[in-house]
């Protein structure tokens, strides 16, 4: 009696250790890892002149990953679901901070053939180069006019030209600005017309857009026919989960439930995955 006794001592003291352990090396992990993720975000915005506090981010994320879990136990009360609402809350600010980036390079991609045309109008005009860049700047819309304003900035500041394109090209990673870049450094090294090449560099873009225009209006259809696709079966497991609500149970609080489950979205991932590659024509 007092050997069993002793020996649940032991394990409880044990548990308790461990427990504590978990509890205090995981919420400092958890604490690190939320300031690092908060300060990266705010990097990253400030890169794209969205300026925000890092604390202010923390907070956010914080109260997402608190409320998403619970929100989705006092709606379904399936702890599968919760814990992949709160695997999406721990995640989702890298990518939402990546889906804000896409979006402001494709205002730019867009953007930067008017700007250009801008520019070779002033050149043309007999404006200066540092001129021209201040009508874009003044002028233009962001994110392009807050790109050229830093460009301007630089170049006020001192920095040689080409090193103050290679920080734009460093700061809007697109193949577009690439060619602008060097048409610009080309022309000014080897004294050729700038105004002719930044408006064959236009033309160029504009052309390659409007073709992007072209293949995303042809393959709308089937990229919307891929999304009613993987959306379907989600959609009839909500459908039976209403109406028949006895026989879809299992689905939801048994192991077989759960890895039938898994599959079918692992299925569905897969398919929308070989949708998007058919759909998704580069040009």
């Amino acid at each position: 009696m007092n050997d069993t006794m002793a020996l649940l001592g032991v394990l409880f003291a044990g548990g308790f250790v461990l427990i504590w352990m978990t509890l205090h090396f995981g919420s400092r992990w958890f604490a690190r890892r939320q300031e690092r993720t908060a300060v990266s975000a705010a990097t990253e915005l400030e890169g794209m002149f969205i300026f925000t506090d890092s604390n202010r981010i923390m907070v956010i994320n914080l109260a997402v990953l608190i409320l998403l879990p619970v929100l989705a136990w006092f709606a379904t009360a399936n702890l599968l679901l919760v814990g992949a609402c709160m695997a999406l809350a721990f995640v989702a600010p890298r990518y939402v901070v990546r889906y804000i980036a896409r979006r402001r390079l494709r205002e730019f991609e867009q953007q930067l053939p008017d700007a250009l045309l801008m520019l070779t109008g002033a050149l043309r005009a007999g404006a200066s180069m540092m001129i021209a860049l201040e009508s874009v700047a003044a002028e233009g819309k962001p994110p392009v006019s807050q790109e050229f304003e830093l460009l301007l900035r630089e170049l006020r500041l001192g920095t040689d030209f080409g090193v103050a394109l290679q920080n734009l090209e460093r700061r809007v990673p697109l193949p577009d600005l690439l060619m602008v870049t060097s048409g610009m450094a080309l022309a000014r090294e080897v004294g050729a017309n700038l105004a002719e090449t930044l408006e064959s560099v236009a033309r160029t873009i504009r052309a390659r857009l409007q073709m992007e225009g072209k293949i995303r209006s042809l393959t709308a259809q089937g990229k919307m026919q891929g999304l009613v696709m993987s959306a379907l079966p989600l959609f009839l497991v909500m459908i039976l989960r209403v109406m028949e609500p006895e026989a879809m149970q299992p689905l939801f609080t048994e192991w077989y439930g759960w890895c039938t489950l898994a599959f079918i979205l692992l299925a569905v991932a897969v398919g929308y995955h070989f949708i998007s590659k058919i759909t998704n024509i580069d040009v």
